[in-house]
């Protein structure tokens, strides 16, 4: 689907399916009608074909499903899809900025850059905070400006306390689910009993809400510890004060959410009588049942398997989706977690865990066909999409975030390229006869020119001066530099004389007799 029809479809549908919602009591936002237009259309059980443009019928089949779908509020699904929109559209750290300047400075504010005029906010509202501050701790003003370490040391505990709470709650749900599920493929008899319930949209709704929760846990750890920093920087110096006011992160504790749906679906007595003669394990059970166990290498020869001892920050691989078995997804549907130790696939650039070393082998002799396994089961519950961040899957189903036209929400990106064509000028071999004329004039010259060829003579002589000429040419050779050397170096060494006289001092004898030896060597022996 593709071009301004489309978009004008595409905003049709949106708005039909929005008026319909509130004409039967249930008011829907646009971005939760267009993630839900996406939804149906993925669905390869509606058999809809994004590549092609939207009959009449089409349009009507689509607006009629998405409005059932939005009024079914007893469906986990639709709670989770809620709870994504509302999640990634609405968190998000605020900052108030406040600049005072006055009037005359209007006109050469407006003229500046973007990037100039955001400078120059930035240093106002640093430098009206910082007065402001100073005054408070002076007692000369601030009045208004609350004491934020101490609402933040009271909000931080308790909005800790109460996540914390929702994720015991969620965990338990959770394995609960789990452990219903797995019943349900082993036994024939209870696939029946729970068929009609919706246990996977169920899992799929608590998940989320966990994951979810953990990033809200993440930010208020990081609160706490924002304002036990602040709190030191308050007592050194005002300076370092008004760099870490702006900084300062908080946690609203409204934006918490809650299972509501689920214990509508599934009240406690409900869900006690369905847990009856099943073993229910936690996360950590599951992946404590697995520590000793792990993937043999050598049973791979094509696939790079990851372990802590030969991987430099191993704790820190991204794992696909969001850390659960890349195999129980697609087989079984079901999130359970995977455990690193058994070994980590590394398959085109991407890592996935497993539950067991048996779903390990299974995936790893075709991983491309699980991974495609995985986009299938995410088509049948979008709500998958966000959940395992199959994003990179969906390229045309980008965050809300980044999608917040609604008439570009179901559209397939156009793909474009650079690309060039050449051509020979004649493919065949030229068949031109270049000798033909057809123009009889041309002819009749051509005739008259070979006629007076034929009477035409050519005629050469030589004289007696030229006859003996000819080309005479020399060659020399340059001169070049030669020279001669007749010096010879030579040296001889002359012997050093060496006399020894015997008898100088004389002897027993009155007469004195002197022997003198020569100790000279030749000069041969030199």
């Amino acid at each position: 689907m593709s071009g301004e029809l489309t978009e004008g479809i595409i905003k049709i549908i949106i708005r039909e399916v929005g008026q319909e919602c509130a004409a039967k009591g249930q008011a829907v936002s646009e971005t939760l009608v267009a993630f839900m237009v996406k939804a149906v259309v993925l669905d390869p059980r509606n058999e809809f074909n994004v590549d092609q443009i939207l009959t009449k019928k089409d349009v009507q089949n689509l607006t009629q499903l998405c409005v059932t779908r939005l009024l079914d509020t007893t469906n986990p699904s639709l709670s989770t899809i809620k709870m994504q929109v509302y999640f990634d559209m609405n968190y998000a750290n605020r900052a108030a900025l406040q600049s005072i300047f006055p009037q005359t400075a209007l006109v050469a504010f407006i003229s500046l850059s973007k990037k100039d005029k955001e400078q120059q906010l930035k240093n106002l509202s640093m430098l009206v905070t910082g007065i402001r501050l100073f005054n408070k701790e002076c007692g000369k003003g601030g009045k208004g400006i609350d004491d934020l370490p101490a609402i933040l040391n009271e909000a931080i505990p308790s909005a800790t306390r109460t996540v914390e709470d929702s994720l015991n709650t969620c965990h338990v749900r959770a394995h609960c689910y789990t452990a219903l599920l797995e019943s349900m493929h082993e036994d024939q008899q209870r696939h029946r009993q729970l068929s009609s319930f919706q246990l996977k949209e169920a899992l799929f709704n608590v998940r989320q809400y966990e994951a979810f929760l953990c990033i809200l846990m993440s930010d208020a750890i990081t609160g706490a510890q924002e304002v036990e920093k602040m709190n030191v920087q308050f007592t050194t110096t005002m300076e370092q004060l008004k760099n870490t006011v702006q900084n300062k992160v908080s946690v609203d504790t409204k934006e918490v959410f809650f299972l509501e749906t689920q214990s509508q679906l599934f009240p406690e007595e409900v869900l006690t009588s369905l847990l009856e003669g099943v073993t229910v394990k936690s996360d950590e059970e599951r992946i404590r049942e697995t520590m000793g166990t792990r993937v043999n290498v050598s049973d791979f020869e094509n696939q790079e398997w990851l372990f802590p001892e030969t991987t430099a920050d191993f704790d820190q691989l991204l794992i696909q989706y969001r850390g659960f078995c890349a195999h129980a997804i697609g087989v079984k549907g079901l999130t359970l977690p995977g455990n690193p130790a058994i070994g980590i696939l590394k398959h085109k650039d991407r890592c996935y865990v497993f539950s067991s070393k048996e779903s390990a082998y299974i995936f790893a002799q075709d991983p491309d066909t699980f991974i495609q396994l995985n986009i299938e089961k995410a088509k049948e519950h979008a709500e998958l999409i966000h959940l395992l961040e199959l994003h990179h899957q969906f390229e045309y189903l980008a965050p809300y975030t980044q999608a917040r036209s609604a008439d570009k929400r179901l559209m397939k990106p156009t793909t474009k390229c650079d690309s060039s064509t050449q051509t020979d000028t004649h493919i065949l071999p030229p068949s031109i006869v270049r000798s033909y004329e057809w123009n009889e004039w041309e002819l009749r010259r051509k005739a008259i020119k070979l006629a007076n060829l034929r009477r035409k003579l050519t005629h050469a002589m030589q004289t007696d001066l030229s006859h003996l000429r000819r080309e005479n040419s020399t060659q020399v050779y340059l001169p070049k530099d030669v020279s001669t050397q007749t010096k010879h170096d030579n040296s001889s060494n002359v012997p050093r004389p060496q006399v020894f006289l015997a008898g100088l001092r004389g002897g027993s004898s009155a007469a004195t007799h002197m022997v003198k030896v020569d100790l000279t060597r030749p000069i041969d022996e030199t």
